[in-house]
């Protein structure tokens, strides 16, 4: 029997589901709700009310003064030895407390066998008193960082020039391989003017120089530079740091008058750039200034020849045109210079001898010698023809240059 149609505008409470028997479906009360009928109440538990807290207690919290402090003393300054003393026992202690090297065997441990190579190379590079040597290193970059180190008056960096004289030793010893004669004439103390010749298109004579003195006499040689030296940038900065400063007779008086060793090259560029034909030909050595500042000082002259150092550079050619331009006295041109580039600029091997004779003695001349143009002339020629007599001879017995 089919279902009875249901009414579509019938509440939704009166459509019923069809049952069995009649048909007819009874409204729940939810729909009675709905359709108007009598509302259904639903109840829901409340929480338990909580009990009623204890009122906040007042926390009071006391605060203790510090005592003031007693007043200190301004601690001292630490001095170098003590500075190398402390980083020395710093070192003591990380490598005496640094682990043992693991076994092959066993898991190993990066940091102990870092430490125990830096340690070795260490020993092997510095000796065994290698602690010492670094601690004194990193004392002095400490200082050279923070400006704790002293000039003179002049420019001179004692710093800077150890450091100079350390990186050139090498050379001198295994490349050139100097030999040195003549080294007693050299005054151990006082001051003295050291005048030599000048060859080589680089002056590296000047510098082979500075560290025979301060290797044999162990005195600081004093140089005298061209005006030119000064102008380059960096260069002139670290010529004066090595104790070059300007070739004047007034800066020259005043170093020897304080004692100082002063070396000058009279020739000037005339000597290092002149060509390979004319090597160990003396050029001319100027109006002599150099012997008037000795007169009025009072102090010795001592020539030096130098032979060597026309062959590290053979200048076989210049560029004028180029060398006006730039505003230098030449631009040279060697066997393997510009045509090898940074290789060409490698100083060739060649054997070394420097010589240095009897000091000519001026304190004997009255004051006013200085201010005598023919007693200055001949002084200065006496100087210049002993030196170039000394050369014939150091060139007979060095014999081939390389071999």
């Amino acid at each position: 029997m089919p279902d009875a149609p249901q009414d579509p505008q019938a509440p939704l409470g009166t459509r019923g589901r069809p049952g069995r028997g009649t048909g007819s479906a009874t409204p729940s009360s939810a729909a009675r709700s709905l359709a108007g009928g009598t509302p259904v109440k639903r109840t829901t538990k409340k929480a338990a009310a909580d009990p009623t807290p204890d009122p906040p207690k007042t926390v009071k919290r006391t605060t203790k003064k510090a005592a003031p402090e007693p007043p200190t003393e301004p601690t001292p300054p630490v001095t170098a030895d003590e500075d190398v003393s402390s980083r020395r026992s710093a070192f003591s202690l990380i490598v005496n407390d640094a682990p043992e090297p693991a076994d092959e065997d066993g898991p190993g441990i990066p940091l102990a066998d870092l430490v125990a190579a830096l340690t070795h190379g260490a020993r092997s590079v510095l000796g065994e008193d290698w602690e010492g040597k670094a601690a004194q290193l990193l004392s002095t970059l400490r200082r050279r960082l923070t400006g704790g180190y002293e000039i003179d008056e002049f420019g001179l960096d004692p710093q800077l020039h150890a450091i100079g004289m350390a990186a050139l030793r090498p050379i001198a010893e295994k490349w050139f391989r100097i030999e040195v004669r003549g080294a007693e004439h050299i005054p151990s103390d006082g001051g003295a003017l050291v005048v030599a010749n000048h060859s080589g298109t680089v002056p590296v004579d000047a510098l082979m120089t500075m560290l025979t003195v301060n290797d044999h006499a162990h005195r600081t040689l004093r140089l005298l530079g061209a005006d030119l030296v000064f102008d380059l940038p960096f260069v002139g900065e670290l010529a004066r740091k090595m104790g070059a400063t300007l070739a004047c007779n007034e800066d020259a008086e005043r170093l020897l008058g304080d004692g100082h060793i002063v070396g000058v090259w009279p020739e000037g560029f005339k000597g290092i750039g002149k060509p390979y034909s004319e090597r160990y030909k003396l050029q001319r050595f100027g109006r002599g200034g150099f012997v008037s500042a000795a007169m009025r000082a009072g102090v010795p002259i001592v020539p030096v020849s130098i032979v060597g150092a026309e062959e590290i550079y053979p200048l076989v050619g210049n560029v004028p045109s180029l060398a006006r331009l730039l505003g230098i006295p030449y631009v040279p041109i060697t066997p393997f210079f510009p045509w090898l580039g940074p290789l060409g600029m490698i100083p060739l091997p060649s054997k070394w001898i420097i010589e240095f004779g009897e000091p000519v003695r001026t304190d004997a001349y009255p004051p006013e010698a200085a201010d005598d143009p023919m007693l200055v002339f001949n002084v200065t020629d006496q100087v210049r023809e002993t030196i170039q007599q000394t050369l014939y001879a150091l060139l007979v017995d060095r014999g081939h240059p390389f071999i």
